[in-house]
């Protein structure tokens, strides 16, 4: 029989103030894994708060069966003219991967992006050994628009290229 909680519908919601502990163990395990985020993987818990919760972006938890199982935030890539872009950034709890989370998040960003009257969407550091990453971005629309060469230290297998993707709303 299956597992309840694999076949209990995701709620994607905006975080709350109770969220810390839920959100804490998608967090962490990202971060200490240093192969996606450009976080130091030894940074403390306080710093990793304030690095995904910056003022200037939204961010969203994805629960199932009451348990916070992934992350994402929204955020205007730049000001001014280049405003109406909007960029994000995903975390899944590593015992919860390969179940459609990351998609999930990723499709309910760009409805609430043309939602808020964004114009497109870009991600400007996928890391290029993240290939479940980009195989899913690519499969929702998003184009490589650039690379960036060993712009990413990779904790296991130092500077790896970067890709800057993009896709219009």
């Amino acid at each position: 029989m299956p597992d309840p909680a694999a076949i209990a519908p995701l709620v994607i919601r905006e975080a709350q103030a109770g969220d810390a502990e839920g959100l804490w163990r998608v967090l962490e395990p990202v971060v200490r894994d240093g192969a996606t985020y450009p976080v130091e993987p030894d940074t403390d818990r306080g710093a990793i708060f304030a690095y995904w919760f910056a003022p200037d972006k939204t961010v969203f938890v994805a629960e199932r069966a009451g348990e916070i199982v992934g992350t994402y935030y929204l955020k205007p890539n730049s000001t001014g003219p280049g405003a109406h872009v909007v960029n994000a950034g995903y975390m899944v709890r590593p015992d919860s991967r390969g179940t459609g989370i990351g998609k999930a998040m990723t499709s309910d960003s760009f409805e609430r992006a043309r939602r808020l009257d964004f114009h497109a969407m870009q991600f400007n550091l996928v890391v290029a050994t993240n290939e479940a990453a980009i195989h899913l971005y690519r499969g929702l629309g998003m184009s490589e628009v650039g690379r960036l060469p060993q712009a990413f230290r990779h904790k296991d297998l130092g500077l790896v290229d970067a890709i800057v993707m993009y896709r219009l709303l």
